[in-house]
């Protein structure tokens, strides 16, 4: 198998569900540095590729998205994930700002009940506390759904709940719209 072949296939194998290099390079008998480097060939193609740290993803590049900016309690987080699933969106990732630091981000691809669920255990059973502790729970996630419709049932919710913090810039709340 060629190279050319060989990155076509894994080009199909990435979809909703992350998949380590390691894993990769077992199903064609290669190194793991061989799929690293074919990665980034298809990224240089312009593959929207993720690493996550569980693996990498095709990253869905169909519907709109929008930035939100919340805050709440650990004990909270699974009703906004809840929320935003219900209502038809993807948590694609949690975003901070820190002052000190910079932006720190973390790939979620949480879109259902099941997902919210299989994050919070591995918060609770790992040595690892939630990103938007460090930041005094305030974070941001970019939610993807198919329509502005989900996305501002989505807003309308967050912010009946009272999670979406008020904006400095326009006296609403803070979001960014993008289309993809």
């Amino acid at each position: 198998m060629t190279g050319e072949e060989r990155r076509e296939k894994i080009g199909k194998m990435l979809g909703e569900e992350p998949l380590s290099a390691t894993d990769i390079a077992r199903a064609f008998g290669v190194s793991r540095q061989v799929i690293v480097q074919d990665v980034a060939l298809l990224r240089a193609e312009g593959r929207a590729i993720l690493s996550t740290n569980r693996g990498y993803i095709l990253r869905e590049s169909r519907g709109f998205a929008r930035v939100f900016k919340v805050r709440h309690t650990d004990a909270e987080t699974r009703e906004e994930l809840f929320m935003i699933a219900d209502e038809g969106g993807c948590v694609e990732n949690v975003f901070v700002h820190h002052k000190v630091y910079g932006t720190i981000s973390a790939y979620m691809g949480i879109d259902s009940r099941s997902k919210a669920e299989a994050f919070m255990r591995q918060i609770a059973e790992g040595r690892s506390s939630f990103l938007k502790n460090i930041t005094s729970d305030y974070h941001y996630h970019t939610v993807r759904a198919e329509s502005e419709r989900i996305l501002d049932a989505i807003e309308k919710r967050l912010g009946e709940r009272g999670f979406l913090v008020p904006s400095e810039r326009k006296g609403g709340q803070e979001t960014r719209r993008e289309k993809f």
